[in-house]
């Protein structure tokens, strides 16, 4: 039983890495409106906070009021979190290359495996180690190893938003004691949302969709934005942290990379080179390593 539902978490974080994974065709798309990188967070968050609201509503209109003493760690899951790695990741890529960017945010999994330990007293067994070892390097990989230099300030950049996207499963796990998936990305959404409104330049923002020549096929577009970038995996991924340690589901995400390299191939037509085929197999090793169940 206990399998099972282990199993049953990997196999929704998966599902999410593999939406995640998705984000390049939509950014891609947007920003040929016009819009900026940090405008085209702020519509997938917003609209990502309204699509849980309605569906929290629906599901559980009791359970979406929250505690006055657990506003901190909303605050900290939707500006901490969320917004925070959003803002140091997209600001690290335009003051380095794409793939040194990537490499730094998925030391993500380190940082989970490093807070699990102090936070939750998860041990650091050689399972766990190797599985780590395996998806970092698999990233490093399937982002393409760069040579050019990297400046202070964009090494902090890219380490913040490791650290960021890491804090999502710190504080998501520590939130699902007390309030169900919904709820969680609810409100980490809501917070996010109305944090990034002060950064977005929204005044702008306004003005690209009233130039758009199909507003309602521009609108359309956002709504699926966020629900294939952001709804969908996070719902998947936070109901995975109930089942699943945070460090392995830091790990298991790692497949993002995997997924967005094979959408470059696919959708964009961007080759394959043998290091991110290696790459990609390593990821997928850590996956099977950490499934991997030891008999007596």
């Amino acid at each position: 039983m206990k399998n099972t539902k282990t199993n049953l978490g990997l196999l929704l974080i998966i599902i999410a890495a593999s939406f995640w994974g998705s984000m390049g065709i939509f950014v891609r798309h947007l920003e040929a409106y016009g819009f900026s990188a940090i405008q085209i967070v702020s519509i997938r968050l917003t609209l990502a906070a309204v699509l849980f609201s309605i569906l929290q509503i629906f599901i559980d209109c009791p359970g979406f009021k929250i505690a006055f003493r657990d506003i901190p760690l909303f605050l900290g899951l939707g500006l901490g979190s969320i917004l925070f790695f959003t803002i140091c990741y997209f600001s690290a890529i335009t003051i380095m290359s794409l793939s040194t960017a990537a490499i730094l945010l998925y030391t993500s999994p380190i940082w989970i495996m490093l807070m699990s330990a102090v936070f939750f007293h998860e041990k650091l067994n050689a399972k766990k180690l190797i599985a780590l070892a395996l998806a970092f390097a698999g990233c490093v990989l399937v982002s393409g190893i760069s040579g050019g230099g990297i400046s202070a300030a964009g090494l902090l950049l890219g380490l913040g938003s490791g650290l960021g996207y890491g804090l999502y499963s710190i504080l998501g796990t520590i939130a699902l004691r007390r309030y169900s998936p919904y709820a969680v990305t609810t409100w980490t959404f809501i917070f996010a949302a109305c944090g990034s409104w002060f950064v977005s330049r929204p005044a702008d923002m306004i003005s690209n969709f009233a130039r758009a020549e199909n507003l309602p096929l521009l609108l359309g577009f956002c709504v699926l934005t966020a629900l294939v970038t952001a709804v969908i995996p996070f719902l998947t991924y936070t109901h995975g942290l109930r089942k699943v340690e945070a460090s392995k589901a830091g790990i298991i995400a790692t497949l993002e990379p995997v997924v967005a390299t094979l959408i470059g191939i696919l959708c964009f037509g961007e080759g394959l080179t043998l290091l991110s085929a290696t790459g990609i197999l390593f990821i997928l090793s850590a996956v099977v390593v950490l499934n991997f169940q030891s008999q007596r």
